[in-house]
């Protein structure tokens, strides 16, 4: 029931690719990295309005949460270390990347992150916790 069509909403994720290496203006590591996502895709799943008790003791009760993404078991490979767009709608460009501004920043960047991925027989559960990304 949880997986009716009816109850879908429609959200974007993108997955995690690697981290590189951020050097200064001479070429020198400075010992940061910048994390590469893919671009990002569409899915839809059910996406709860707010965490409650029974998803708390779902997930743990040391794991804060904010959302709850329940979908059957052909749910794309979302882990823990996912980004996703479920309040706003991300800007891409003609390639299907994220559209940046003159000064190369990201003009969506991404709004929640995945806690925990809880998988059973049928369905997958994926905990979200919303960010605030500059």
């Amino acid at each position: 029931m949880r997986c009716m069509s009816r109850n879908k909403v429609t959200f974007f994720y993108a997955l995690y690719e690697r981290k590189e290496a951020i050097t200064d203006d001479y070429g020198n590591t400075t010992g940061e990295f910048e994390v590469i996502y893919g671009n990002p895709l569409e899915y839809s799943a059910n996406i709860s309005a707010a965490k409650g008790e029974t998803q708390t003791r779902q997930f743990g009760e040391n794991e804060v949460y904010d959302k709850v993404i329940v979908a059957d078991n052909t749910v794309p490979p979302i882990d823990e270390y996912s980004v996703l767009w479920i309040d706003t709608l991300p800007q891409l460009d003609e390639t299907g990347a994220l559209a940046t501004d003159e000064t190369g920043k990201v003009i969506t960047p991404y709004d929640y992150i995945v806690t925990k991925v809880a998988r059973s027989l049928n369905s997958v559960s994926i905990a979200v916790s919303k960010v605030k990304v500059q």
